[in-house]
């Protein structure tokens, strides 16, 4: 009796501790699952990130026309056949990384263009708002200009369209009504907003000639930049003031 008991209490020994192994590795099984799902997940999201900061400084460089897949997947140290997982094709690629600035600017400058603000308010915002997004995307002024030279049909097509993109009509209209009404010197509207928008860019377009002749190191160029939201302004309202 004591055998087959001692037997008996063995067996079921030997239940129970499978039991408690199954529960362990079934609840280790389930975090290994969620680690697993975690990591994947952290992986993609810098995968991700690396690629379209590869695929900002090709297009920059190369412009959308010229750019190629295996370039950006070069640029990004990962293969091909990676790359067109995330992205099936670069067009598709361009359209994530112009739309994801463009987003941040177009409903800024719109939300000046259209604002009940008197109009020296509004050149002074303009300048304060456009560089701000520009000095966060250094690459977008070249980028746009890129594309507008290359394949204009494209860019005005699949790019510039939708109810953000700016539409200076409202303020066009007011430098027109402040000439009329003889508040400021007379300009053609256009012309004016040519200059605000000439006086932003250029300084971006042009930072290699302007570092490397004028000696300014990133910084100093920065700098010079946080400067011109008032001095673009300043001189621009000086200009008009009668």
């Amino acid at each position: 009796m004591q055998g087959a008991a001692g037997e008996a209490y063995s067996i079921q020994g030997l239940v129970n501790l499978k039991n408690n192994l199954f529960v362990k590795n079934k609840s280790l099984f389930l975090l290994t699952i969620w680690l697993n799902h975690m990591v994947k997940n952290k992986k993609d999201t810098t995968t991700e990130e690396v690629i379209l900061a590869a695929a900002k400084k090709v297009f920059v460089q190369k412009g959308m026309a010229g750019a190629r897949m295996q370039d950006i997947a070069d640029e990004a140290g990962i293969n091909k056949a990676l790359l067109h997982y995330y992205f099936r094709n670069k067009e598709k690629l361009f359209e994530v990384i112009f739309m994801e600035a463009a987003e941040k600017l177009f409903p800024k400058i719109n939300a000046i263009f259209e604002a009940d603000q008197p109009l020296f308010e509004k050149i002074e915002n303009f300048c304060e708002e456009y560089i701000s997004i520009v000095m966060d995307n250094p690459y977008l002024p070249l980028f746009v200009l890129n594309e507008i030279n290359q394949d204009p049909d494209y860019f005005l097509k699949k790019v510039w369209t939708g109810k953000s993109k700016p539409n200076p009509v409202k303020l066009l209209e007011q430098i027109d009504k402040e000439v009329r009404k003889g508040t400021i010197k007379r300009i053609n509207p256009m012309h004016l907003l040519m200059n605000l928008i000439s006086m932003t860019i250029f300084p971006f377009v042009a930072k290699p000639m302007f570092q490397k002749n004028l000696g300014m190191s990133e910084v100093q160029f920065k700098m010079a930049m946080e400067e011109r939201k008032k001095e673009i302004p300043r001189f621009i309202i000086d200009s008009l003031k009668k």
